[in-house]
């Protein structure tokens, strides 16, 4: 095992760091960059707790190795959050009762604002994602609240 530096370009700031060869690029946004809105939930990549997008495009943070994130540009949840401010997505899931205990919220959050930037669907948004909590009507009340659709009856 050895330690290497890793740079990247995490919500729009360049951030250097060392990092073991093996750690994940969840345990590296978390311990290393101190970046604790991403949650690590399976650590098998099936829950979506962890989803970031790096480069532009929803990975699983517990799946990439922090040292193949090197010279890439990683958004997280509080990247795409609105720096304080809720977002479109966040107050849908607040008054769609689409969270709950909030653990697998901050990868549906960038999940949704990905999806948002491109005209994504409901399966595109849910796929890879596990909610114990919800049911998943809440969630997909949002989700047609930010499409436009009716949000439900809730």
């Amino acid at each position: 095992m050895s330690v290497r530096t890793v740079t990247v370009r995490v919500n729009g700031v360049v951030r250097t760091e060392d990092a073991w060869d093996h750690t994940t690029l969840a345990e590296h946004l978390r311990t290393g960059l101190r970046l604790t809105g991403t949650h690590v939930g399976c650590g098998t990549g099936d829950c979506g707790a962890c989803v970031v997008l790096l480069d532009g495009e929803p990975v699983c943070s517990c799946l990439v190795l922090a040292v193949q994130a090197d010279g890439r540009e990683i958004s997280t949840v509080e990247g795409v959050a609105g720096g304080g401010d809720l977002t479109r997505a966040q107050r849908a899931l607040i008054e769609e009762h689409g969270l709950q205990c909030g653990f697998c919220t901050p990868g549906l959050v960038v999940r949704m604002a990905h999806a948002a930037g491109r005209g994504g669907s409901e399966a595109d948004v849910l796929a890879g994602h596990l909610c114990r909590c919800t049911g998943y009507d809440g969630i997909r009340a949002a989700l047609r609240k930010l499409s436009g659709g009716s949000g439900g009856d809730r």
